[in-house]
């Protein structure tokens, strides 16, 4: 974007530099992967890991709060976080 901005104003764009941020994933309650350059890691540390990265990355504090407050229920309670959207009388026809 930044490039795209200097050429607008008549100026010279600058290489671009990947930044590798690392990998993270939950497979479950408490369970996580977490890898970044040589480290691996597995289990509940990647779990708190992803947990503070995502909490870290939302803008604003009434966004983290927030997100942490909803995460917490979720986790207190066992509700799932997410829900499917479905229609039990949805039928898909064929060649439409």
């Amino acid at each position: 974007a930044r490039n795209i901005i200097r050429l607008i104003e008549g100026g010279k764009t600058v290489p671009f530099k990947y930044l590798d941020k690392g990998q993270m994933a939950t497979i479950g309650r408490r369970r996580a992967i977490l890898q970044y350059k040589k480290l691996q890691l597995v289990g509940p540390l990647a779990w708190w890991g992803w947990v503070f990265v995502h909490i870290y990355y939302l803008i604003g504090f009434k966004n983290r709060l927030f997100v942490i407050l909803q995460w917490a229920v979720a986790y207190l309670t066992w509700r799932r976080g997410a829900r499917p959207v479905t229609n039990a009388g949805w039928k898909m026809t064929q060649g439409k």
